[in-house]
Parts: C-alpha cells; structure tokens; sequence
C-alpha cells in the first residue's frame, strides 16, 4: 500500500492551488501584453478605400504612424469581408505588435480577432464593431474606439421629425448589411421618429455606402414609391448617389424631398450650402492620433476603457459653409 507523506501532499496541494488560481487569472484578464519600446511594428486592416471616409481615415493612420516612427502594416480588403480575415492572418505571420482593425462585418472577422488573441497580439478595434455576444472589448480584445453610431441615426431621425413636421414618407439608404454602422444607425433613426405617428418609412434597402450603389437603389425605389418627401442615407456617399438619381427623376432636393445623412464629407456639407441636404451628422474619420495614443497607453499598462467614444459635430445650414474648407 502506497504511504503518502502529509507535507509532501500539503505542498503539492498548495502548488496545484496556487497554479490554478494563475490560469483563473489569466483567464480573466485574457489580453496579450504589449512591451513597452522605442517602436512597434503595427497593422492596419482597412476595410475598403473607395470613399472619402475611408481614404481619410487611412491617411491618418499613415500620416500618425509617420509620425510616431512607427512601421505600419498595411492592407485594403477592397470590401471583402474574406480578404480582411486573410489581411490579419498575414499581419499575425508578419509578427506585428499590434492590429488596428476596421471590421467590414461584425459576425465574419470574430475569427480573425480571436486568432490575434491566441497569437499574443492585442486588436483594436476601429470605427465597427465585431459581434459583442461572442467578443468582448476588454476580454477579447482592448477596446473599440469609434462614433457612438444609434446616437447618429437618433440625432438624423429627429432632426428630420423637427424639419418635416413629423409628418413624411421616407427612403432609407442603408449600410454594408451586418454592419455595426447600418445596424445602429437603422436603430437609432428607427427609435426616434417612432416618437412621430407621421413619419413612415416606406422603403429601406441597402447601398452598401456606395455612392453608385446608392444612386442605383434610389432610383429602384423611388420608382416604386414616388410619394416618398424624405431620404435617410446612412453616409453622405449614398447620399450624393441619392441627390444624383432623385434630379434625373426631376425631384428638387431641399424643395420637394428632404434629406438627411451621417459623415460630414465636403460634398455633403456643399450639399447642404446649395440647398439640396438638409443635415449631416458627423462621423469622424481622423482616427489616427486616438488609435496611437490608445496602444502606447495599453503598452504602458494603463487601464484601457473598453469603448472610446469619438466625438461627432451636427452640420446644417447653420454652420456648413465655414466648414467646408476643413472638411475631407
């Protein structure tokens, strides 16, 4: 019969304690570290550059990476939600410090954060979301820095209420479908012309934030519901795409049929100077000195707010003339 020795089954025990406690630790915090150093190696998965936003975004990033000295990985998925999976694989294989993230999708690009995680690279988030029911900002990755986007479509929505009387029958121009943006900005608008038994939306299908893509939706549906008095374009994009398909059906944007969109482009904030827009909602690109300023804080152990809210301007016909210079 085997005799245990009571010390040396005390200390085993306390050893085996002591190494679970560790891993329930680990567990809980769950974030690769980021070593503090003089440079990082960092990759930027951009989503798409076929829009203004896009293309400022991305030279912020570039022009803040410049900046700080720091060597920049980057890739375009050109809309593609599996090339944008494959960028991030690359980055890991690179052996980046570092993902900034764009997410095309909130559902496709989870594998992609949670195989950074397990590769020991920490991912922030910008401007979309990933899925929050399976990967959680703080847990799965540090932080989401980004526009708060149902506050977006509620400011558009009763702005729209007020201008309209609450009374109109509206076309919404939707976002990339199963995008955090057309998600929050649908539910935002949604939430507060519901406040208004007069306003309707009659039809709603999406443009993919596409300027040409918009203008071919909005000729679809406005050929199918020529009653419609407002559009509600989730980026100013479409919105343009919008102003184009509504002249060519001898519609008078600002007369006859009110519009309203999110971004704060310069030809959406012309828009608005010649009358045609009604009012923009800002989402701000410039996401370049947030993002750095965000991973050297997390490479120096800060604590890391798991959302980072980037602050939006409201233009109209109040304010859009003196900032259409400065606009991208």
């Amino acid at each position: 019969m085997l005799k245990l020795d009571r010390r040396g089954l005390t200390m085993g025990l306390m050893l085996m304690a002591t190494a679970m406690a560790g891993t329930a630790a680990m567990a809980a915090d769950g974030l690769p570290p980021m070593k503090q150093k003089d440079s990082y190696k960092v990759g930027f998965a951009q989503t798409e550059s076929n829009n203004p936003w896009r293309i400022a975004q991305t030279e912020s990033m570039q022009s803040e990476a410049k900046k700080q000295g720091w060597q920049l990985v980057y890739t375009d998925a050109a809309g593609s939600a599996a090339k944008q999976v494959a960028d991030v694989d690359s980055m890991i294989a690179q052996g980046v410090d570092l993902i900034f993230l764009a997410p095309r999708e909130e559902k496709p690009l989870i594998p992609a954060v949670m195989k950074a995680k397990r590769a020991g690279i920490p991912v922030i988030l910008l401007d979309r979301r990933v899925d929050d029911s399976v990967a959680k900002a703080g847990r799965d990755y540090v932080t989401f820095i980004g526009s708060d986007f149902i506050d977006q479509g509620r400011r558009a929505g009763e702005w729209l209420v007020k201008s309209t009387g609450g009374n109109a029958k509206i076309i919404e121009l939707q976002g990339t479908v199963g995008s955090s943006p057309a998600n929050d900005r649908h539910k935002g608008f949604a939430d507060a012309i519901a406040k208004a038994p007069g306003m309707q939306i009659v039809a709603a299908q999406s443009g993919d934030f596409a300027r040409d893509k918009g203008r071919q939706v909005m000729e679809t549906l406005l050929q199918a519901h020529p009653e419609a008095t407002a559009v509600y374009a989730h980026n100013d994009e479409m919105a343009m795409g919008a102003l184009a398909a509504l002249e060519a059906a001898g519609r008078k944007p600002g007369q006859d049929i009110t519009v309203v969109s999110i971004d704060g482009t310069r030809d959406a904030l012309q828009a608005i100077v010649d009358g045609k827009i009604g009012a923009v909602v800002e989402s701000n690109p410039r996401f370049g000195p947030n993002a750095f300023e965000t991973a050297k804080r997390y490479a120096a152990g800060e604590k890391i707010d798991t959302w980072i809210k980037v602050p939006d301007n409201f233009y109209d016909k109040s304010n859009a003339a003196q900032s259409v210079s400065s606009a991208y």
